[in-house]
């Protein structure tokens, strides 16, 4: 059964803030066969890649990718070289992340923590689920 995936590598952010991108760059993918750590080796020319979350599917990846640039805006692979063609590369709005995370929490009739913070799992969550609707 194919697996949809969000990941992170530190050194592809530090790239995107040195660029003009900004640090919250994510890779959402799908793999039919294999592990999607298999699937990342040296993605975009990266070697640090972690996966933050995986949920089976029934999607393909370019049904994923269509589905997630709804909401939020993919990387262009074509105008960044050191991409070298890399698809699924999203620049995520925190903003949005917290202000879907807000909503959830006030749907279920909870009150936000006074410390409330989005972390890398909420917005691979976000990603995930964004992808799956």
């Amino acid at each position: 059964m194919p697996v949809i995936y969000v990941a992170t590598s530190k050194a592809n952010q530090e790239w995107g803030a040195d660029v003009g991108l900004g640090k919250n760059l994510y890779k959402l993918g799908v793999v039919g066969e294999g592990t999607p750590d298999e699937a990342l080796v040296g993605f975009a020319g990266q070697t640090d890649w972690k996966v933050l979350k995986a949920e089976d599917t029934e999607l393909t990846e370019a049904d994923a990718l269509e589905r997630l640039a709804r909401k939020e805006k993919p990387v262009d692979p074509n105008y960044y070289p050191k991409l070298r063609g890399a698809q699924g590369i999203f620049k995520v709005t925190v903003t949005n992340v917290e202000n879907s995370a807000l909503v959830a929490l006030a749907l279920e009739g909870k009150e936000p923590p006074k410390n409330f913070k989005i972390k890398p799992v909420d917005i691979a969550k976000y990603l995930i689920s964004n992808a799956l609707r």
